[in-house]
């Protein structure tokens, strides 16, 4: 070739061959992760030389890798990408595991809650610091009212579950039962209440009782330990907390009620959360 010839390099195509250990260096895993990945039927060669045993992979395969990589990362084992594979159905499967993650996070929640519940001192009130976190999207059974008093909530409660055990209702697990304030401020009476319990699944709306999925929201929230009478202490607290950190609410208040009457003796023993939605205030 003369000297002055301008050299021009062949132009790497989506099916150009790699061995395998440069396949490997350009992704930034090892060569035994491909043999493992291929092993398992995840991401086979594009090429196997017969007299060599060299294994050669095309740009082509980097989307599936990469996929397998980000899959991994979001805690999928190899059996959940061998499902995936074999589903048909990616949609459905993704929803099945985002909504099993879900459920392990509330599960977990539930029991940080009651460890912190049960670490504070006998008779204080505030059972945990305040703490901004995403509350997930939940499917509930919702009952509306305008009460008179807020020991009205003692009687609503039991006649939700009526109505939910007559439709074939199953509450989700951890169970997540609320009350929603449906108007801004504080009311002494004639006080719109929206009763909720987390279901698995919506049913037909019927006379009393409605379904709903509450979406997901960002709030501020607070552990409560002991008699709701005493909630107004830990709402001064929580409402504190967020005009000092430059919050405003952005939705209705939430108490959620994780133990009390029906699973505990003691009123010093009732555990419930306040929930409210909060976004930062623009400057």
């Amino acid at each position: 070739m003369n000297m002055n010839e301008k050299h021009v390099c062949p132009e790497k195509t989506a099916d150009h061959l790699y061995r395998i250990g440069l396949f490997a260096q350009m992704n930034r895993i090892t060569v035994k992760a491909l043999r493992f990945y291929e092993e398992q039927g995840l991401l086979l060669p594009a090429k196997i030389d017969e007299e060599s045993g060299y294994r050669y992979y095309t740009m082509r395969q980097m989307e599936t890798l990469h996929r397998i990589l980000a899959l991994k990362e979001a805690g999928f084992t190899i059996e959940d990408m061998k499902h995936l594979n074999a589903s048909g159905d990616e949609r459905g499967f993704l929803l099945r595991k985002k909504n099993a993650i879900l459920e392990k996070i509330a599960q977990l929640t539930l029991q940080l809650s009651r460890i912190d519940g049960y670490l504070m001192p006998k008779g204080h009130p505030l059972s945990a610091p305040v703490m901004v976190k995403t509350i997930p999207a939940v499917v509930c059974a919702t009952m509306e009212r305008r009460i008179d008093s807020y020991d009205a909530l003692f009687e609503i409660m039991p006649e939700l579950g009526g109505y939910m055990e007559e439709a074939g209702c199953t509450c989700a697990l951890p169970e997540y039962c609320f009350t929603q304030y449906l108007e801004p401020g504080f009311q002494e009476t004639r006080i719109l209440v929206e009763v909720c319990e987390a279901v698995t699944e919506k049913k037909a709306d019927r006379e009393r009782l409605r379904f709903r999925t509450i979406p997901e929201t960002r709030a501020a929230c607070i552990y409560h330990k002991g008699s709701y009478r005493d909630f107004p202490k830990t709402y001064e607290v929580i409402l504190r907390y967020i005009e000092e950190n430059g919050y405003e609410i952005c939705g209705n208040i939430r108490e959620s009620y994780i133990d009390g009457v029906w699973n505990k003796d003691s009123e010093d023993e009732w555990l419930s959360e306040i929930q409210i939605p909060v976004v930062k205030k623009s400057v």
